[in-house]
C-alpha cells in the first residue's frame, strides 16, 4: 500500500504501544441510575497500585476520564480534586494520560439537546486545559473531547439507553454532540494550540444480509459509511456550519469489539471465531486500511477486549492483526486494552464482564488478579516499541 511521507503525520506521541484503558463511564444508565465505574472498580482508591501494575508490564500510556458529572455539579463551578489525584499519580509513576473530557456522562441538568450544552462543555474543556497546564506546564497533552459520539448518539438518541432517552433522534443528538466537540476544541486550542486531538469512534463492518439484493447492498453500504460521519463533521467535510477543520483531527482512535460486525437490515452479528472461518467477517487490518485510505491519519486501536473464556483467543487475533498492520508500514501508533481492569455491567452492576487483563477476584476488597492466559496472548504485542 502506498504510504504518505512520515513527515505528513503527527509524530507518534505515545510512550508505549500497548495502552491501558480505565473504564470511566459516568452516564445515566437504561434505568436512569448514575453509573460511576471508576468508583465501582476502585480505581479512584487504588490508582497508585493500578499504575504500578501496568508499569511493571511496560505499559506506560493510559486512557482516563475526568467524569464530567462529578467535576461540574454546579454550572461553571469545577471540582478538580480527583483529576489532580490522577495527574499526581501519573507524574510520580511515569504514566502518560490520554484524557476523555466526556465519557458518556453529563451533569444532571444537561443533555446534548439542551441549549446550553455546547457552551457548558466548551467552558469545561478550557477549564480542564488551564488546570492541567497549571500542574504540568510542559509536555504533550492528548485529549478526546467526547468518547464514541456515534455510539452515544445511538444509545441516547435512538435506543433510550441513556440521556436524553429518545427514539428517532440519533442524528440530532450526534449533531449537538459534534457542535460541543468542535467548540470544545476551539476553546482548548485558544489556551494550548499544540494539544493533540484523538478521536475514539467504533470501527464497524455492516454488510447486506442478501448479497444478491442490489437495494439491500446499497443500503448496507450507506449504513456502513455512517460510521465516518463524526470524522467528516470534525474535519469540515459535512456540516461546515459547525466550524470543523482538518487540523482538528490528529489521531484516529478505533474502538473494535467482537460484536462490531453485523448484517443489514436484520442486525445479525457475524461470528469472528468460527471453524471454518465465516467469510463475511472482515479482518481488522482490512478495516484499518479502509479508514487510513479515507483520512490519511495515524491510527490507534483505542479500545478492544472480549468477555470471559475467549479473551486469550481474541488477544491472539488482535496481536496478529496489529503486527500485520505494522508490517505494512501503516502508521498504527498503539493498541489500548479496554478495560484493563474488569468492569461491572452498566445496567446490572452485580454482573461483571470478565473482560479485563486483570479480573476483580473479590468484589468485597476489589483485589486484582492478572488473567495469565490473556497476558501470555499479548506477549508479542507488549514487545512493540514506539
Amino acid at each position: 500500500m502506498q504510504e504518505n511521507s512520515p513527515d505528513s503525520y503527527v509524530k507518534n506521541p505515545f510512550q508505549s504501544f500497548v495502552m491501558a484503558g480505565y473504564e470511566c463511564a459516568d452516564h445515566l444508565n437504561a434505568f436512569g441510575e448514575r453509573v460511576d465505574l471508576i468508583q465501582l472498580t476502585g480505581h479512584d482508591r487504588l490508582i497508585s497500585d493500578d499504575y504500578n501494575s501496568i508499569h511493571h508490564l511496560g505499559i506506560t500510556t493510559v486512557r482516563e476520564g475526568i467524569r464530567w458529572s462529578f467535576v461540574e455539579k454546579t454550572p461553571f463551578v469545577y471540582d478538580w480534586s480527583q483529576v489532580e489525584d490522577i495527574i499526581l499519580n501519573a507524574q510520580n509513576i511515569g504514566i502518560q494520560i490520554i484524557w476523555d473530557i466526556c465519557h458518556f456522562g453529563f451533569p444532571d441538568d444537561l443533555t446534548p439537546l439542551h441549549p446550553m450544552f455546547a457552551r457548558r462543555f466548551s467552558e469545561l474543556c478550557k477549564a480542564f486545559v488551564l488546570k492541567y497546564r497549571s500542574l504540568v506546564p510542559n509536555g504533550i497533552l492528548i485529549v478526546t473531547p467526547v468518547n464514541e459520539v456515534s455510539f452515544l448518539s445511538w444509545l441516547g438518541g435512538d435506543a433510550r439507553g441513556t440521556s436524553p432517552y429518545c427514539v428517532n433522534q440519533g442524528w440530532e443528538v450526534k449533531y449537538m454532540l459534534m457542535k460541543a466537540y468542535i467548540e470544545g476544541i476551539e476553546q482548548m486550542k485558544s489556551v494550548d494550540p499544540d494539544l493533540l486531538i484523538m478521536t475514539t469512534e467504533p470501527l464497524v463492518n455492516i454488510i447486506a444480509s442478501d448479497p444478491d439484493n442490489t437495494s439491500s447492498v446499497i443500503d448496507a453500504a450507506h449504513k456502513h459509511n455512517e460510521q465516518y460521519q463524526v470524522l467528516d463533521m470534525l474535519t469540515g467535510k459535512i456540516c461546515p456550519e459547525l466550524r470543523g477543520k482538518p487540523e482538528y483531527l490528529d489521531i484516529i482512535g478505533l474502538n473494535f469489539y467482537y460484536n462490531n460486525q453485523w448484517t443489514y437490515p436484520e442486525h445479525q452479528f457475524i461470528p469472528w471465531n468460527d471453524t471454518p472461518p465465516d467469510t463475511r467477517w472482515r479482518k481488522l487490518q482490512h478495516l484499518i486500511e479502509e479508514v487510513f485510505l479515507r483520512f490519511q491519519k495515524p491510527i490507534v486501536i483505542s479500545e478492544t477486549s472480549h468477555p470471559k473464556e475467549d479473551r486469550p483467543k481474541w488477544f491472539n487475533m488482535i496481536t496478529k492483526e496489529c503486527l500485520e498492520v505494522l508490517n505494512k508500514r501503516l502508521p498504527l501508533y498503539g493498541c489500548c486494552l479496554y478495560p484493563i481492569i474488569d468492569r461491572p455491567d452498566w445496567d446490572f452492576p452485580e454482573q461483571w464482564h470478565q473482560s479485563g487483563l486483570w479480573d476483580i477476584s473479590n468484589v468485597g476488597n476489589l483485589e486484582r488478579k492478572l488473567h495469565q492466559e490473556s497476558f501470555q496472548a499479548l506477549q508479542k504485542l507488549l514487545t512493540v516499541n514506539n
